[in-house]
């Protein structure tokens, strides 16, 4: 009874690996990139791409076990999620006031180390923020927040 229930049970796992969610993956506009479009310190910019981009932007980077299912469909819900609160890909389409509360989230967020999320950090060390580089990513989204660099469309 136990062989058939393994049986069963790897089949199963075998037919939900073809039953997969879509990628996200866009090309990048520079025209439209919080990044390209704010031009923070290469310190910034590097815990932006390592702590943020891979969720809340068009171009994350895909680990390898994110090719098993089911665990596909919990990071690109994950992703899904992250996108609809901030896309630092489509920074350049919010309007002022919309990126202004964008970074104000930001900087709650980063301060109750609610961002990243613990999840994520599980399997991507370089995204566990130390204080320092908490302050440093609230200076950079305050600066944003009180407009920024970038111009208002």
């Amino acid at each position: 009874m136990r062989n058939r229930f393994l049986l069963a049970f790897a089949a199963l796992f075998l037919v939900a690996q073809f039953i997969r969610p879509a990628r996200t993956a866009e090309p990048v506009d520079p025209a439209r990139d919080l990044i390209a479009l704010t031009s923070p310190s290469a310190e910034v910019e590097q815990l932006l791409r390592t702590a943020c981009y891979d969720c809340h932007s068009g171009q994350p980077r895909y680990p390898w076990y994110a090719a098993l299912t089911p665990v596909n469909w919990w990071l690109q819900h994950h992703i899904d999620e992250g996108r609809e609160h901030f896309d630092a890909s489509s920074w350049g389409s919010y309007a002022a006031d919309d990126r202004a509360h964008v970074a104000d989230e930001a900087i709650e967020m980063i301060k109750k180390e609610e961002m990243p999320l613990t999840e994520y950090t599980w399997t991507h060390g370089d995204a566990r923020l130390s204080m320092d580089q908490r302050v440093a990513l609230t200076g950079y989204f305050s600066g944003l927040a009180g407009g920024g660099s970038e111009q208002d469309d």
